[in-house]
């Protein structure tokens, strides 16, 4: 009898552990550039949209922002910042990829080629598997350029077409935040979107005490809206395990 209560009372202390134990949490990694790296708010009033994503998830999930200023896909795997990502990646976790500003520029240590753009990023895809994490691709944030009153975005070129392509070759998510920050800046026009990017006037910030016209960089307002977009797309795309963690207010 002794034997049977002392089981049952295992059982139920297990069972109490079990069901009261938090989910494990969930991990997302970013590998990209200046648009989504973190910012010293107490210096600059330029936000990445990934300093913003946690935000829209509940206390299950960390971001952890490994974006940096001026990388494209060639530096940021020639100066090890991949293989720093790589290495700090545990099964389930997510990474999500978002280059092609710096891979479109024409300085030899930022450029690569459209199938160097491709390679780069294939390798990076690969070598998260590998790791059993949850490789996700993103197009680049759209640079907003207008002439007599419509968008243009031509200096991002082939890159975005690339990834979206690529995502579907490998069978991996997309998140086409080029599309969705098109269709938003279109939508609000020339003048209202400048609140959404670096169009400050002088004495702002302390970076640019000069102000600037900055038609990549984004102010809290358009990465906010931009890392609203990523989490409404990872919950539309019911991603495993980080779907139901998504909080849009």
């Amino acid at each position: 009898m002794k034997i049977k209560t002392t089981l049952l009372l295992t059982i139920s202390a297990f069972l109490l552990v079990c069901c009261t134990q938090k989910p494990k949490d969930v991990r997302i990694f970013i590998s990209g550039d200046s648009t989504a790296q973190n910012y010293d708010t107490t210096k600059t009033v330029m936000r990445g949209w990934a300093q913003m994503l946690p935000d829209f998830f509940d206390e299950h999930v960390t971001v952890v922002n490994k974006a940096k200023a001026g990388r494209s896909t060639k530096s940021y795997l020639a100066e090890g910042r991949w293989k720093e990502v790589v290495d700090s990646l545990h099964p389930n976790d997510y990474v999500i990829i978002q280059f092609g500003h710096n891979d479109a520029s024409s300085k030899p240590e930022r450029h690569a080629s459209y199938p160097d753009y491709k390679r780069n990023l294939i390798t990076m895809v690969k070598e998260a598997q590998a790791k059993q994490a949850r490789p996700i691709l993103a197009t680049s944030i759209v640079m907003r350029t207008f002439k007599d009153n419509a968008l243009l975005d031509d200096r991002l070129k082939g890159y975005p077409v690339i990834t979206r392509q690529l995502a579907d070759s490998l069978n991996i998510p997309l998140i086409d935040t080029w599309l969705k920050s098109r269709d938003l800046i279109i939508m609000m026009g020339d003048e209202p979107s400048k609140k959404l990017y670096m169009w400050i006037e002088a004495g702002i910030d302390s970076i640019r005490p000069n102000g600037s016209q900055d038609n990549t960089h984004l102010q809290a307002l358009g990465a906010t809206a931009i890392a609203k977009m990523v989490a409404t797309e990872i919950k539309k795309q019911n991603l495993k395990n980080i779907a139901k963690h998504v909080i849009i207010p």
